[in-house]
């Protein structure tokens, strides 16, 4: 399969792209529009690193990627907090009895690989116990928002059938809300224990952590009789590594440094939208 290397940004004719200037073809070898520039590779191209570095600071997003349409896609799995939404829920809840810099500070520890999943994970929710679960809902209506390219991207996806799965080391309060809002074809996150309307501090059921996220993946693109590269997975933290390699195409979500070392494609800069743009 043909590569290009796409770069993305808004006004990208504006900025400079003179280092580039050995591998833009003539017209109309290439697509250039405001925000899309897609340039024909060879399959051992590599974009040296002073290219790199003349790229960031413009903010341009880039990565190299086979040539292929969006459509031919057909499951794209994400993460929730930080991903496909702009916060994270458990560190917005906690804030409801003034624990937030303390459960952010587990999250944070969490999320850059350096406890483990499930043990940090039970560690917030235990600090919640007594919660009322109107903290849940308060979350949900006046703070959760969508990334931003994220309810275009849902968009395409309805329209050229590509499923869409949320994978969550977050709540099902959040995720199952999300899927009857957006649609969204399948939703896995943990399961807080509400007791007499407050959370108890415990969690019920399987734990949606590293590996269930990869597991889940493994086993939808089976069941949908997808290939590697019909696959896009998405995600910000450490606990998102394994399912973004796994997968055909595994996207770093302006991500923790260990997350985007573990895969060739980052959005840095940009939105959700960008996922999609990746595809012609």
């Amino acid at each position: 399969m043909s590569l290009v290397l796409v770069l993305q940004k808004a006004a990208l004719r504006q900025c400079d792209l003179s280092a580039l200037h050995t591998i833009i073809p003539p017209a109309p070898e290439y697509t250039f529009n405001d925000s899309v520039l897609r340039l024909p590779v060879s399959a051992d191209f590599q974009l040296a690193q002073s290219v790199q570095a003349q790229l960031l600071e413009q903010q341009i997003d880039f990565a190299i990627v086979p040539d292929q349409s969006f459509a031919d896609l057909g499951l794209i799995i994400s993460d929730m907090d930080s991903t496909l939404i702009t916060i994270e829920c458990v560190d917005e809840i906690a804030a409801g009895v003034g624990l937030q810099s303390q459960v952010a500070a587990i999250t944070e520890r969490s999320m850059r690989g350096e406890i483990d999943f499930e043990q940090s994970l039970r560690a917030r929710v235990a600090l919640l116990k007594g919660l009322p679960v109107t903290e849940l809902q308060r979350v949900y209506e006046n703070v959760l928002k969508l990334s931003p390219g994220a309810q275009w991207l849902l968009q395409q996806c309805h329209e050229y059938d590509v499923k869409f799965m949320l994978v969550s080391g977050g709540f099902t309060y959040f995720t199952e809300r999300l899927q009857r809002q957006y649609g969204l074809d399948y939703t896995f996150a943990n399961q807080l224990m509400v007791k007499n309307d407050a959370l108890t501090g415990e969690l019920a059921g399987r734990i949606i952590d590293a590996q269930a996220k990869a597991d889940l993946l493994a086993e939808y693109r089976d069941k949908l009789g997808l290939d590697k590269l019909q696959v896009v997975a998405m995600g910000d933290g450490a606990n998102d590594i394994p399912m973004l390699q796994a997968a055909g195409f595994g996207v770093a979500y302006h991500a923790k440094p260990k997350t985007q070392a573990a895969t060739s494609i980052s959005v840095r800069f940009g939105g959700l939208d960008t996922v999609r743009k990746w595809f012609r």
